[in-house]
């Protein structure tokens, strides 16, 4: 099995992608890409046995059927700087290999995130977890991003005045927000990736998460454009049906196993129909 070089991935190595107001995400190292996955699920056959077409057949189909060991072939490895409460959600995909900046050895940077001011808004209504699509009044997010600003100053002045008196750096450290930025290696194969990527792209993910996942993505494309174009289609923007969805989706469609069409007496309510409906109106699972 050959080593596998892609050329748009080599032209990205180490150039640092922005993310929010201080972060940013880089390629550092990869192994394998679409011909990787191929070459693995292809066991018996050599490089060039097969043309484009048949080779991206193969990874749709892989990818729709579940076959995903051949894409755990693929490696990548990310050097990220994010804050705090973002690697607090992002640390909950635990099929990767990290390694973290340590606050026990080392000084850390004075370096928070602050949100703009369009990214302001109340909790939301629908969405529990999450803020309202409204956004506050000029004057209101402005004072919200001084006392943002003016508390995380405060942490870090006194972070640094326990070290001047000798406290040890885990101690001092303690007290310092989510909002500061901490910084990783972050290496993933391609078919847990893509289940992150699935998570964290959902219209419901917390805004600050996503931008990082929309930046991984377009960086994964570099290396397995065809993986990640059979992603957006089986995967990413395909909306899975539960039994009963399905059987609602027949009756009014009025199809049977069979094929036959005939009327159904048995309907969703109440939630159940809601949550349908979304998915056949927005393509979204709610």
């Amino acid at each position: 099995m050959a080593h596998c070089i892609v050329d748009e991935a080599e032209a990205i190595l180490d150039i640092e992608y922005a993310v929010l107001d201080k972060g940013f995400v880089r390629l550092v190292d990869y192994m394998g890409g679409d011909e990787r996955v191929v070459q693995s699920a292809r066991v018996s056959y050599g490089e060039g046995t097969k043309s484009y077409r048949e080779d991206a057949a193969l990874i749709d189909y892989l990818l729709r059927n579940g076959h995903t060991s051949p894409f755990e072939q693929v490696v990548l490895t990310f050097h990220v700087k994010l804050p705090i409460f973002v690697a607090r959600q992002w640390i909950r995909h635990r099929t990767a290999r990290l390694n973290e900046v340590s606050g026990r050895y080392s000084v850390l940077k004075d370096d928070f995130y602050l949100p703009a001011p369009g990214d302001l808004a109340g909790q939301g209504v629908d969405n529990k977890q999450g803020r309202s699509d409204v956004i506050l009044d000029p004057e209101a997010a402005g004072t919200i991003r001084n006392n943002f600003e003016t508390a995380q100053k405060k942490a870090y002045m006194e972070y640094a005045q326990l070290l001047e008196k000798g406290l040890a750096r885990e101690l001092a450290r303690i007290n310092l927000p989510l909002s500061l930025y901490t910084e990783w290696y972050w290496q993933i194969d391609l078919h847990n990736l893509f289940h992150f990527l699935k998570l964290r792209l959902d219209p419901h993910a917390q805004k600050e998460i996503k931008l990082y996942a929309e930046i991984l993505l377009d960086i994964t494309k570099k290396i397995a454009p065809r993986c990640c174009a059979s992603f957006d289609e089986n995967i990413l923007s395909a909306v899975r049906f539960s039994r009963s969805e399905f059987e609602e989706l027949q009756r009014r469609l009025q199809v049977n196993e069979s094929g036959i069409m005939e009327g159904r007496d048995k309907a969703l309510t109440g939630k159940a129909l809601e949550r349908f409906k979304e998915k056949i109106q927005t393509g979204r699972q709610k």
